[in-house]
């Protein structure tokens, strides 16, 4: 009866160390989705800027005299 007892109380560890470590991946996740959402949107910003200073020196370049 011993052995049984031993043997759930390691099983109940194990349970309990695989819960805490689902519990630190799910926070992990969404601290990651949460930094990926922000570069796409500081790439999206940086693509609109780049964007944006082409067609200036686009426009420049068509007033230079050939």
């Amino acid at each position: 009866m011993l052995r049984v007892e031993a043997e759930f109380t390691s099983l109940e560890a194990k349970v309990a160390q695989f819960v805490g470590l689902c519990e630190r991946l799910r926070a992990e996740n969404i601290t990651l989705r949460q930094q990926l959402a922000s570069a796409q949107n500081d790439a999206k910003r940086l693509n609109e800027k780049i964007d944006g200073a082409r067609a200036r020196v686009e426009q420049l370049l068509s007033r230079i005299p050939e």
